[in-house]
């Protein structure tokens, strides 16, 4: 009975599944150098009080139980980073994807996949299953820091991706990056580089058909189904003037008198109390109403329900404004 109770008052906090008090995010080596053994770090998995991100680097999961899924795709990258030393005079960049989440673009429908740009391939052993090289070549003048980490450019993003991922979601990138303040002639001038490239017509459709008065990946796919069933073009950011002010529609149809809202849960949920977000709505929609405005209110899964969508948007359309 002694040497039991020698044995459990001698083992250490870390065999109790207690995580060190300072530090978020480590690798393997950094919490052997603190004392945990590797079943120690198995517990700690177990119990949930940590999370393992990547080969050889973990969270602490309090931090990722907080985050949203969007910071949880920028937080991978960070573990790469964190577990793989890279600093601001590693060999590779950021790019496609990856690059787009550390500059706070837009991504709808991807994976999290972290996406390296290199001047020579290596093995995707070497990297990880969850890691994908790229070696199209690049210029140093095609290279940014964000968050201390190496990265492409705004130009130089938007193009990889609308390379890489299908028509839908390259513009969802493009209209964002151009909205950013993407330059278009540089834009142009790599799109005219790149003949014979894989996704080069995905990349030049997309600049034709680019808005950067797009506000959100849900207006961005409203406008891309209107134009692709062939349904009179309205105006993105359109202006009224109403008794209680002026007020931006998502999409306005003047003549018609007619007005196409997309209703993302942003809209509504972030940054206000929603109370007052929706009441401001009502009040902006009535004012609206009475200056002889219709409005047709669009959701997620709307965009989905193409038939249904362009029967309204045309049976609206067709009718006369009161």
């Amino acid at each position: 009975m002694a040497l039991l109770c020698s044995v459990a008052c001698s083992m250490s906090q870390h065999e109790t599944h207690s995580l060190p008090a300072n530090g978020n995010i480590w690798r393997t080596e950094q919490l052997l150098d603190l004392g945990y053994g590797s079943r120690a770090i198995r517990a700690l998995l177990d119990s949930g009080s940590l999370i393992r991100l990547r080969h050889g680097c973990y969270l602490r999961a309090s931090i990722w139980n907080e985050q949203s899924p969007v910071v949880r795709s920028r937080q991978l990258i960070y573990a790469h980073a964190h577990g793989t030393r890279t600093t601001s005079t590693g060999g590779f960049v950021y790019s496609h994807t990856s690059s787009a989440r550390l500059h706070r673009l837009f991504l709808w429908d991807v994976d999290d996949l972290v996406h390296l740009l290199q001047q020579v391939r290596p093995s995707n052993e070497r990297h990880g299953k969850d890691v994908r090289c790229h070696t199209r070549p690049f210029a140093e003048h095609e290279v940014i820091t964000l968050g201390g980490l190496r990265t492409t450019s705004l130009e130089r993003t938007a193009a990889d991706c609308a390379m890489m991922l299908n028509y839908r979601q390259a513009l969802i990138v493009m209209d964002h990056a151009l909205r950013l303040g993407a330059d278009t002639q540089v834009l142009q001038a790599m799109s005219l580089s790149l003949d014979g490239r894989r996704g080069i017509r995905t990349f030049r459709r997309v600049l034709e058909t680019a808005d950067r008065r797009s506000e959100s990946p849900g207006e961005t796919l409203s406008r891309e189904l209107i134009l692709r069933l062939k349904i009179k073009p309205p105006e993105p950011q359109f202006e009224v003037v109403t008794r209680i002010g002026r007020h931006r529609l998502d999409f306005g149809w003047k003549e018609e008198k007619l007005a196409l809202e997309f209703d993302g849960k942003t809209k509504y949920f972030d940054y206000k109390p929603t109370a007052e977000v929706l009441f401001e709505e009502r009040r902006r929609e009535k004012a609206l109403v009475e200056a002889g405005w219709r409005i047709i209110r669009v959701e997620w899964k709307d965009l989905f329900r193409e038939q249904e969508f362009k029967n309204r948007v045309l049976g609206a359309l067709v009718s006369p404004p009161r």
